[in-house]
């Protein structure tokens, strides 16, 4: 037992944590008890350097005061307000401000408390879209294999990774899968690969050709996949789909509950891929991780649709959360935008860019390395199999760890996401560590 284990004495099993091998953890527990910048402390006290951004969460940096006090002023002020018939200051103003920022036309802002509950809000917003136009056949929704959008029975129906289906049973009817867009051509490319892109995006047009564009909601993608190990679309894939959903009256959705706020070295993956989809799911970064919160932004003329389908006086969309736009969660994403356009975080962040995707490059000498493939402060090593399927990933999360660095991994895949405030110095210590290990096993 590590000496950070031997100290962390609190009962264990009560608690049923998430996406984790409970058995094994109480055995040998990896405990974060604090932070700070881009620093974690284990509950030894031993520093750890935070090479993932929390969860893809936190990239202005752990422990920012200027949260903090807006946190604590809206509790003072209002801790909470219902929802629903009723609303506070703070969320037309974040929805204002996320309105300026948004890809043209995306003005339109539902707020949710996750990323799987803005993907949900999204797909049922397509399909009353399509009903209130008179076109409620348009009932199937496309979502792609290896897809990660959340953990409600739609986000899991549309999304594609296996593990987190095969225990669940079928997932809702009507539900078609595009293949993934990691290809053997494109393999060790930094940024997009050039083979595949448009012959990949129409699995959409096939889909079409089988089932009917007109039977077709929405297409439901990650601009980068990420959860299942950072896979960036080719050339031409993300336009080609684009033009596809424009052709046949299908809605384009976008989750950037990982991409978004500048991850890829822009506001939005749709900026910096050029393509605006019809709707875009937001999470994570929009109040540093600080509180949950999620927001789902939505083309003015779909909200405009479903308005003038009810009348005047009618509640238009049957759908929310205890905790929409909760007055604190407000006022922390309030506070965190601030921080990106006062400290100019996400230029500082596509600073970093050449830096890091060079580094993520150069671990291509180790052996045991199968891949290795980024686009801005994304990055993605795969792993030679050893002994089974997402062994060797464990191993080395949890080597790293016992190193002092906090990666993620899926599978056999290890996954980098600095924070945009990361110095040179950082990522030159965060890649001495993770070489190390990956050397070591």
């Amino acid at each position: 037992m590590s000496q950070a284990a031997a100290r962390f004495n609190e009962p264990m099993n009560h608690h049923w944590m998430p996406f984790t091998a409970n058995r094994q953890f109480h055995e040998a527990p990896r405990i974060i008890a604090r932070a700070e910048g881009v620093y974690y402390w284990n509950s030894a006290g031993e520093k750890l350097l935070d090479a993932v951004s929390g969860l893809y969460t936190t990239p202005a940096g752990h422990g920012r005061q200027e949260i903090r006090e807006a946190v604590t002023q809206q509790l003072q002020e209002l801790d909470y307000a219902p929802p629903f018939q009723f609303g506070t200051p703070g969320s037309f103003r974040l929805a204002h401000e996320l309105a300026q920022m948004l890809p043209e036309g995306l003005n339109r802002v539902f707020f949710a408390g996750s990323g799987s509950e803005a993907v949900e809000t999204a797909l049922k917003i397509a399909i009353q879209y399509h009903r209130v136009r008179g076109q409620g056949q348009r009932q199937r929704l496309v979502g792609r294999a290896r897809g990660y959008h959340g953990v409600n029975f739609a986000g899991w129906s549309v999304g594609g990774m296996v593990k987190n289906r095969e225990a669940f049973g079928l997932g809702l009817p009507g539900v078609a899968h595009l293949r993934h867009t990691h290809i053997e051509a494109n393999r060790f490319t930094m940024g997009q690969g050039e083979h595949g892109g448009v012959d990949l995006a129409d699995d959409l047009q096939r889909l079409v050709d089988l089932h009917g564009g007109d039977t077709i909601a929405a297409c439901i993608v990650e601009p980068i996949a990420g959860s299942t190990g950072i896979l960036v679309p080719p050339k031409g894939y993300l336009e080609r789909l684009r033009a596809i959903c424009d052709t046949h009256g299908i809605l384009l959705i976008f989750d950037e509950v990982i991409c978004g706020f500048g991850r890829t070295g822009h506001a939005f993956a749709a900026d910096a891929f050029g393509v605006t989809p019809d709707i875009m799911t937001l999470a994570k970064a929009i109040t540093n991780g600080n509180i949950p919160m999620a927001a789902v932004a939505v083309r003015q003329g779909i909200q405009q649709a479903i308005f003038d389908a009810a009348g005047p006086d009618a509640v238009e969309f049957f759908h929310g959360y205890t905790y929409s736009a909760h007055p604190v969660a407000c006022a922390a994403a309030l506070a965190t935008l601030k921080i990106y356009r006062d400290d100019a975080l996400f230029a500082r962040g596509a600073a970093l860019v050449p830096k890091f995707l060079e580094q993520i490059a150069g671990l291509a000498d180790i052996p045991i390395v199968t891949d290795t493939r980024g686009y801005g402060l994304l990055g993605a090593v795969d792993l030679a199999t050893q002994g089974g399927p997402g062994l060797r990933g464990f191993a080395v999360m949890r080597r790293c760890f016992e190193q002092g660095l906090v990666l993620r991994v899926a599978g056999d895949t290890v996954i980098l996401a600095p924070l945009f405030i990361t110095t040179e110095s950082q990522l030159d210590e965060m890649f001495t560590l993770l070489r190390g290990v990956l050397k070591s096993v």
